[in-house]
């Protein structure tokens, strides 16, 4: 199937007892056992089946499968949140003494993460800007076990080569984790390009409606057991209501990316002539140094972009107080076009000489594009911009 079917029918089917076509929401927290020894059985995990929501739901369970058949792997498990992933991913891969090379440009949360609580547990992490293969292999050393990067980078649209990526990975006996929140598999999908695993923030485009919190881990059978192994006893699982809603909200991931690509195309190519506006940082335009490089690994450019406005960051200011249906808010992939300032939002835990390092200025505006009318978003841009 093309994946536009397999978003709508992947690894579902209708209930066979009941022939629901939409999925049951399982929303229990425990499950009864038909004897002593059945119990037993599944504790020593000799027989499949539910005994904990924290180990294990119906509801999730099918999400997870869905979501690793969509990025052409395995299997996968599911997390409370994104951040929650990340942490159980890296605690899998790596214990105290080991090495991971991150890219410097990632989601704030993250960079957070692998900053000031990963060094705590003896896990060192390198930043370095991972589109520069040679500038990564001089990263990695013989502890090292992960790469970590993000295609397109959060926010400023960075197009990592994913194929080069793990090529080195290989060689130097690491894994690759490529975030591929942005894109989502319906554009692209890493573990085709040679990653070994894909994580996802499902608050994002897999929900796509801004109501759910959760993160999903993919990868190999043995990888992903291993994961859970750990997951199991840190406890950050996602709930089976959640998973529903994000079951729910992939049905609508083709149709909703390719509307949200669209309008990004158009208002990027706005942006680009406004004569208030510096540069703008989105894929899909030819100015962009990654644009020959994300044709090729990506179907179309996704509906995520920033930009410099002239005038830094008291202009950048000035325009988000303005905006009238744009709604000024951090997160992205929903609906409704929201509008951020990395700087001091999500990107607040870069210190001001790591976002200069990673290309994030002062005036840096991020825009997540919504499902409104293109012309209508163009036209709040406008009158926000006249203010300037």
């Amino acid at each position: 199937m093309h994946i536009d079917s397999k978003i709508v029918h992947g690894g579902q089917h209708p209930d066979k007892e009941t022939g629901a076509l939409s999925p049951p929401i399982f929303q229990t927290s425990t499950f009864a056992f038909r004897d002593a020894d059945h119990g037993a059985r599944l504790f020593n995990q000799e027989e499949s089946g539910y005994i904990y929501t924290r180990l294990s739901n119906p509801t999730s369970d099918l999400l997870a499968k869905k979501i690793a058949l969509l990025e052409s792997t395995d299997a996968g498990v599911l997390f409370a949140s994104g951040l929650s992933a990340v942490f159980n991913l890296v605690i899998t891969v790596a214990q105290a003494g080991d090495h991971v090379v991150s890219d410097d440009t990632i989601y704030g949360g993250t960079f957070a993460l692998f900053k000031t609580i990963m060094p705590r547990l003896g896990i060192t992490v390198t930043f370095v800007n991972t589109a520069d293969i040679d500038a990564l292999s001089r990263a990695i050393t013989d502890k090292t076990k992960l790469i970590f990067t993000e295609t397109p980078a959060n926010p400023t649209m960075k197009i990592v080569d994913i194929a080069a990526c793990a090529a080195l990975a290989k060689k130097n006996h690491a894994l690759l984790c490529v975030d591929n929140t942005f894109a989502t598999p319906y554009l692209q999908r890493p573990v085709e390009l040679g990653a070994d695993i894909v994580l996802h923030s499902m608050t994002k485009y897999f929900g796509g409606h801004g109501d759910i919190i959760g993160g999903a881990v993919v990868g190999s059978k043995e990888f992903i057991h291993e994961l859970w192994e750990n997951a199991k006893e840190i406890g950050g699982c996602i709930s089976p209501f959640n998973a529903w809603l994000v079951l729910r909200g992939l049905k609508t991931l083709a149709v909703r990316m390719d509307r949200h690509s669209k309008s990004a195309q158009k208002i990027a190519e706005y942006l680009s002539r406004h004569k208030k506006v510096e540069r703008v940082y989105f894929p899909g335009l030819s100015s962009h140094p990654g644009h020959d490089l994300a044709k090729k690994q990506m179907s179309d450019f996704g509906g995520m972009l920033g930009f410099d406005l002239k005038g830094g960051k008291e202009a950048g200011k000035v325009l988000m107080n303005s905006v009238k249906l744009c709604i000024l808010a951090v997160s992205l992939g929903d609906v409704d076009t929201l509008i951020e300032h990395p700087a001091s939002m999500t990107h607040s835990t870069y210190t001001d000489e790591e976002l200069r390092a990673c290309g994030i200025t002062a005036g840096f505006v991020r825009l997540s594009v919504g499902l409104e009318h293109v012309d209508d978003i163009i036209d709040d841009l406008e009158q926000a911009m006249a203010n300037i």
